[in-house]
């Protein structure tokens, strides 16, 4: 079976009008330019005890095709040769490829599918396809973002936007690693990324090592801050989301249903690897640097300070770190606090000017911060970002302003657990919504007498 994919420009055959392409002697895939923007929609059904091409398909007629503006259109169609019989698998729609202009003729090969597999020794070698991407064409469109391994592509897989990031072969280590946290047991969580596969392309040095994931278009935490302010509740919404993913991600479940799911530390958490969805949920992304921890197993040969500077917890910072669990855990609880800051920066609820997107100790130290820039503000003068004085006047944020101090304490026993910080988050929620805008100073006045959930030191 033929799966297309974009970058193997051998993998693909053009031609200006759709066809079953019976003639063809091998498998492969074709396209076109559709000057209708209209295509055949189609989808075999092997499970059919027809031996009728069309009986046995999804068949439902010509589809309009719809891009973005001052993109081209075009048709591909999917292929098998079993016996020396060519059969159609799919048809459908193609965006944009630069390929496809105006061709007046084929181009064929026969290679290339996409692939799961296992962990590098070596070279991993051919593997089984995907049985989730199974004979899926995919094709690269854009760059979306550039980081510390790669960079990270919205592509196509048919109908639907995914996200492929692309690492180098020198950094394999970080793709592995991903990959493996990824398919621990557990991984798949309504606040975690979503995996869909995983494959290689090249040889030698040229290879390139690919993740394949949900594709969310409004992007990182990041980006949606620097170009839109908050509502309170959008705030509550991205804070006890992204709280809730770090829970789960934090928490050792021996008993889930597929399996033993092990707590597993993220080691870069910050606001570029929380992505939204549409209706603005979190998700957490990026485990290059991730850590799991089984009980009665060492966490292994790792290095303490990785991560990113901004923000590193002071421990990390000074090279102090206690390797175990719950050390890493409290690390992460850390920069939860940052993230939280930064929510509340962008937020218009309280009654004050909303300052311009800032990076957490962007005010203090600037855009590019060196490792002892870090060291300084955070372990010696032991300064955090600050909190606006009119914060102190929304019901809600003031608890907030109270769960970012105690996320990003200089004592990492001292901070908050992931679970702790979603319930807070909800108890924001309910402390704003009764309270009108004159009660508030008396509310703010009874917070210290908040039944706050347990800090759950002990994580």
């Amino acid at each position: 079976m033929f799966s297309l994919c974009i970058n193997n420009i051998e993998s693909l055959i053009w031609i200006d009008v759709m066809s079953t392409c019976r003639n063809v002697s091998s498998s492969g895939a074709i396209l076109g330019r559709s000057d209708t923007q209209k295509c055949v929609h189609y989808n075999y059904n092997p499970s059919s005890s027809s031996s009728s091409l069309e009986s046995r398909g999804n068949l439902s007629g010509v589809v309009t095709c719809s891009g973005e503006k001052d993109k081209r259109l075009h048709c591909f169609a999917t292929w098998k040769n079993v016996s020396g019989v060519v059969q159609v698998v799919k048809q459908g729609c193609w965006l944009d490829d630069v390929n496809c202009y105006d061709s007046q003729s084929c181009r064929r090969d026969s290679s290339a599918s996409l692939r799961l597999f296992p962990c590098f020794l070596q070279d991993p070698g051919p593997m089984p396809p995907s049985p989730i991407l199974g004979q899926k064409p995919l094709q690269l469109l854009e760059i979306k973002a550039r980081g510390r391994f790669g960079c990270v592509w919205k592509a196509q897989l048919l109908g639907e936007y995914v996200a492929v990031k692309i690492f180098p072969i020198q950094d394999k280590q970080s793709w592995q690693n991903e990959y493996d946290i990824f398919n621990l047991n557990g991984m798949r969580h309504e606040n975690l990324l979503q995996f869909i596969g995983a494959e290689k392309r090249g040889s030698n040095m040229d290879m390139e090592l690919w993740l394949i994931t949900t594709y969310h278009e409004k992007g990182s935490l990041t980006d949606y801050l620097k170009a839109n302010v908050l509502s309170w509740s959008e705030l509550c919404l991205i804070a006890q989301s992204m709280s809730r993913g770090l829970a789960y991600l934090h928490e050792d479940i021996p008993g889930h249903k597929d399996g033993h799911k092990p707590a597993v530390a993220h080691r870069d958490f910050k606001s570029k690897n929380v992505l939204l969805k549409s209706n603005l949920t979190a998700c957490i992304a990026d485990f290059g640097l991730a850590l799991r921890f089984e009980a009665g197993k060492s966490p292994g040969d790792t290095h303490g300070q990785v991560g990113t500077r901004r923000y590193m917890a002071p421990e990390v910072l000074e090279g102090a770190i206690n390797f175990q669990r719950d050390a890493f855990l409290r690390i992460d609880m850390y920069a939860l606090g940052l993230v939280l800051w930064e929510l509340a920066s962008r937020c218009k609820a309280a009654d004050g000017p909303v300052d311009e997107y800032m990076l957490p100790f962007e005010e203090e130290i600037g855009q590019h911060p060196s490792l002892e820039d870090m060291q300084e503000v955070v372990v010696h003068k032991k300064l955090r970002p600050t909190l606006r004085e009119c914060w102190q006047k929304h019901a809600g944020l003031v608890l907030l302003c109270e769960t970012i101090e105690e996320c990003w304490d200089h004592e990492a026993e001292a901070r908050l657990s992931a679970g702790c910080v979603e319930e807070r988050v909800v108890q924001m929620q309910r402390q704003a919504s009764v309270t009108a805008p004159e009660e508030i100073v008396t509310v703010v006045t009874m917070v210290t007498n908040v039944d706050y959930p347990p800090k759950e030191s002990s994580l």
